[in-house]
């Protein structure tokens, strides 16, 4: 077993397709923190390693042919594993209620650090499992062997297709039934009524960052949720969020389990949106019923009031236009939408700033919302719902 957290020193490489970090990690660190959808590692407490396989077999006569190389006194791996961290198990992004496991950067004087917190499985292999896996096969003295690592912060899933497609496609012909299974996603273009939650939400986002309509265009980037310290670098003149931030908002409104959705998806050969079962998230009709026009306007008009009531007046210092703010924005989303469409069929942006006129006065620059954490997501959120009637205030 190994000790938690982990702080790596890092190098950070920008790319047109996002900010991703290098590192190296020995194999037995990443053999714990780390997951593919056909196979995860399982260390007990004298350190022996049992792989466990999900939904398909990996290739066994492959892990044995790299585990005998890995033994040979000659072995070398420069070739990185390419991960994707802060993605539990079943396909969910986290949320507050388990910052405290995120991955993420800090900035010190001796430059760039990776922090992992705890051996929780987050960091979703989109390359490289068969040779990370082959480990639990060679003798136990290897698993000190560092592996290049690059590490994509908060990616989300389609984008973790794509690098995926990518870069097998460059190698040999990848079956696209084997990215539906992976990510819910084709390399290829696609009717919108067999889209994932996942892609939906990524398209979605997209649309908010270019529409000249939207209140959030040229104010999403493909990046890691940021630390306190990273953010608050960022002032709000040229405020931006993350892609993942806003995916995972919007995911939320229409999934409980995209990774569910995805594989039911797929279980069909004429897969459809409309054979997906209700669950409790607000707008899940609009989803299966494939109403995307109706969940963008909410989404625009929700946001449009939100920039007319908080963004307009926001001082460089205030926490609402920060991740833990706009996260915050998209908790009050969900608790409201659902009103607002099945009960009240109001979605203008007049019937929002309605509902949130009554916080409009929050001063969001205050220390009580300066944590980066999920309590400053929390203490926003509460503010808001205390305001605005939907949380009594505490004694």
């Amino acid at each position: 077993m190994t000790s938690f957290p982990k702080k790596l020193p890092v190098l950070e490489v920008k790319q047109p397709m996002g900010t991703f970090y290098c590192t190296s990690i020995p194999a037995k660190y990443l053999l714990e923190v780390s997951f593919s959808d056909s196979m995860r590692a399982e260390i007990d407490s004298n350190g022996l390693i049992k792989l466990q396989g999900t939904q398909r077999v990996i290739k066994e006569d492959r892990l044995k042919q790299i585990s005998e190389y890995i033994n040979r006194t000659d072995s070398a791996f420069p070739n990185s594993i390419i991960l994707a961290a802060n993605y539990t198990e079943n396909g969910n992004t986290l949320d507050d209620l388990d910052n405290a496991d995120r991955w993420e950067i800090i900035r010190e004087d001796q430059g760039l650090f990776l922090v992992i917190p705890s051996q929780k499985k987050l960091a979703a292999i989109i390359d490289g499992q068969h040779r990370l896996f082959a480990f639990a096969k060679a003798d136990r003295s290897r698993l000190e062997m560092e592996l290049l690592c690059s590490i994509y912060l908060d990616l989300p899933k389609p984008y973790q297709a794509q690098i995926f497609a990518i870069i097998n496609s460059t190698q040999r012909a990848v079956d696209k039934s084997l990215t539906y299974e992976l990510y819910g996603y084709n390399i290829n273009d696609e009717d919108s009524s067999i889209w994932s939650p996942d892609k939906l939400s990524v398209f979605l986002t997209r649309k908010l960052n270019l529409d000249p309509e939207s209140p959030l265009r040229s104010h999403i980037k493909i990046a890691p949720i940021m630390g306190e310290e990273l953010e608050n670098s960022i002032r709000n003149t040229d405020w931006k969020v993350s892609t993942a931030v806003i995916v995972e908002g919007i995911l939320k409104l229409i999934s409980t389990n995209p990774r569910k959705d995805s594989n039911k998806l797929f279980e069909s050969r004429k897969p459809n949106r409309t054979d997906l079962t209700d669950d409790k998230s607000p707008l899940r009709s609009l989803y299966i019923e494939q109403n995307d026009g109706v969940l963008y306007k909410i989404l625009v008009n929700f946001l449009t009031a939100c920039k007319n009531i908080f963004w307009d007046n926001a001082d460089s210092e205030s926490y609402i236009l920060k991740t833990i703010g706009i996260q915050a924005q998209f908790d009050i989303l969900k608790k409201i939408s659902q009103d607002a469409f099945s009960r009240d069929k109001r979605i203008s942006v007049a019937y929002f700033e309605e509902r949130l006129e009554k916080a409009r006065n929050i001063n969001f620059s205050d220390e009580n919302f300066k944590n980066a954490s999920g309590s400053g997501r929390r203490e926003i959120r509460d503010a808001i719902e205390i305001a605005i009637g939907l949380k009594e205030k505490p004694e």
